[in-house]
């Protein structure tokens, strides 16, 4: 159930408890650097296709799940294009206000048939990130910009830690793993691949 309310999209200052700063430098791989690489979704196959980049996200841009605006809300945003279909009112990609949506859209779709290219999701590691209280719980900030996204493919996820975004617990990604056991170790929940995400899983995200 999508929660209409908005949270707010930038802390106070006074509110900031938390700045960290997870440049994966070397060890972080760059959208542009993914051009013509493989994203097979399930399939598992080696077929080398192109894939349309990434892009980046506006304040025109509303989540396909809840319709709230994406850019003025906290936490993780997904993109996913599907080269045989087109979201509701708009060219590709769909987008997102948080990953768990995403795949929940996603698994929904795959139901009608429909089959993505990628799907692109926040790389906390190639991001300077902030953490801040609201509401009594721990908020992440958001990153629209093209060069922040990842394919789902490409990151470890931590999923259901006690960090929320706008539409609470989520899978927060890690371009390197070792930044997402270090975020795990600090604030809970678990590792998890994109094909380790599962419906079962999805339904315990959002709280």
């Amino acid at each position: 159930m999508c929660d209409n309310n908005p949270h707010p999209a930038e802390p106070n200052r006074d509110e900031r408890y938390l700045r960290r700063t997870v440049l994966g430098g070397l060890g972080v791989v760059g959208v542009a650097a993914l051009a013509g690489c493989s994203e097979n979704g399930d399939t598992g196959t080696d077929e080398t296709t192109d894939v349309p980049a990434a892009v980046t996200l506006t304040e025109a841009d509303t989540c396909e799940v809840c319709g709230m605006n994406i850019v003025n809300h906290p936490g993780p945003s997904a993109e996913i294009f599907y080269p045989d279909h087109q979201p509701s009112g708009h060219e590709n990609p769909a987008r997102f206000d948080s990953t768990w949506e995403a795949f929940q859209y996603d698994f929904d779709r795959a139901d009608r048939g429909w089959e993505r290219s990628v799907m692109y999701v926040t790389d906390y590691s190639a991001v300077d990130y902030d953490l801040f209280t609201f509401r009594g719980t721990t908020g992440i900030s958001t990153h629209p910009q093209a060069s922040a996204f990842a394919p789902a493919s490409d990151v470890t996820f931590v999923a259901n830690s006690e960090v929320v975004g706008a539409m609470g617990r989520d899978l927060i990604g890690f371009g390197n793993e070792d930044d997402a056991a270090s975020f795990r170790d600090e604030h809970g929940g678990r590792l998890v691949s994109e094909a380790d995400v599962t419906r079962q899983l999805i339904q315990q995200l959002g709280r």
